[in-house]
């Protein structure tokens, strides 16, 4: 079992930026594929993006050009960059690990959860 939490989140006005941290202790980040997810009000929890092992990544459509993911294997840290916040981005977010992923846009195929962090763009 690895735990996680999250931090970085907070409000925002649209277009301006934040960082998000997803912290591990338990296990090593290195040896685990990395997602981060999130939930707005009223929908289901939606991929962002994810990092596997071997350096491959992948992102939302919603997302891509805007968000980058990243991990510093040193701090068993994964961080998860937003630039060009629009106020559809504001959620709550989630980081994700486990071991083996088939299907990384798929929540269901990560066993271990962060409590998530609130990241609200206001227009």
């Amino acid at each position: 079992q690895v735990q996680l939490v999250e931090s970085g989140g907070g409000l925002v006005q649209a277009g301006g930026s934040l960082r998000l941290s997803c912290a591990a202790s338990g296990r090593t980040l290195s040896s685990h594929v990395m997602g981060w997810f999130r939930q707005a009000p009223g929908k289901e929890r939606e991929f962002v993006a994810s990092i596997r092992r071997t350096g491959s990544i992948y992102y939302a459509d919603s997302v891509r050009g805007r968000f980058t993911i990243s991990r510093d294997n040193a701090k068993n840290t994964v961080y998860l960059q937003m630039n060009s916040l629009k106020p559809e981005d504001t959620a709550v977010y989630y980081c994700a690990a486990d071991l083996s992923v088939g299907v990384t846009t798929n929540p269901t195929q990560y066993g271990n959860w962060g409590q998530g962090t609130q990241v609200t763009v206001s227009s």
